[in-house]
């Protein structure tokens, strides 16, 4: 491991594999034998997805956080993305409380930025590692923030691209608070805070 993990990251990793059946400890946030053998069932899972295709550096990284099922979805569409012509990464993936609360932060309480998210720590499916944010570029490789009529007519070519594929995704996009970068698993209808119950219980929630 190249880095020192704190309980909360281990604890996270563990409700993350119980709910996919990989994990069969308890949720005690201590790095023990069970605990390695789901991480290497999860490395040996996400590897064979990468056959559907694979991407930059930041987009693999954002990839490797997420639920095995959003990985396969993440690639899908990213696949897609690449056929139809879209220069797509994603530039944002699963997200602890702590860095959920840290992104809320900015642009209120006198902190610099805009504000990009109304979430706070643990009400956002990002920290659930079944949602991620798509960017997409021009040719020239420039970031298109969606801050124009032509940048959010892209955004919404690709999902509905992604729509005729089939690919069972939800957009951002069709929320009365728009988000066009974000896609997620589909949650049933069910709300952030039954998910975040059932995420923290190591119980399935997709």
């Amino acid at each position: 491991m190249g880095q020192k993990l704190t309980r909360e990251d281990v604890l996270f990793s563990q409700r993350l594999w119980k709910c996919q059946g990989l994990y069969r400890g308890v949720l005690d946030g201590q790095w023990g034998p069970k605990t390695e053998s789901a991480a290497r069932e999860a490395d040996l899972a996400a590897a064979a997805l990468r056959k559907i295709g694979t991407f930059d550096g930041r987009t693999e990284a954002a990839i490797a956080g997420l639920h095995l099922l959003a990985q396969e979805r993440a690639r899908r569409l990213l696949d897609l993305a690449r056929t139809n012509g879209f220069a797509a990464k994603i530039i944002s993936g699963t997200r602890t409380y702590a860095e959920q609360n840290a992104l809320y932060r900015q642009g209120r309480f006198g902190n610099p930025g805009p504000r990009v998210t109304k979430a706070r720590g643990g009400q956002s499916n990002h920290n659930f590692a079944i949602a991620w944010d798509i960017g997409l570029f021009d040719s020239a490789g420039r970031y298109l923030a969606g801050n124009s009529d032509e940048e959010l007519a892209e955004y919404r070519r690709l999902a509905a691209n992604v729509r005729a594929s089939g690919l069972e995704l939800e957009w951002g996009g069709d929320w009365k608070f728009v988000d066009v970068p974000h896609y997620q698993l589909p949650t049933g209808g069910r709300s952030v805070s039954e998910t975040r119950k059932l995420f923290e219980a190591g119980l399935p929630y997709v």
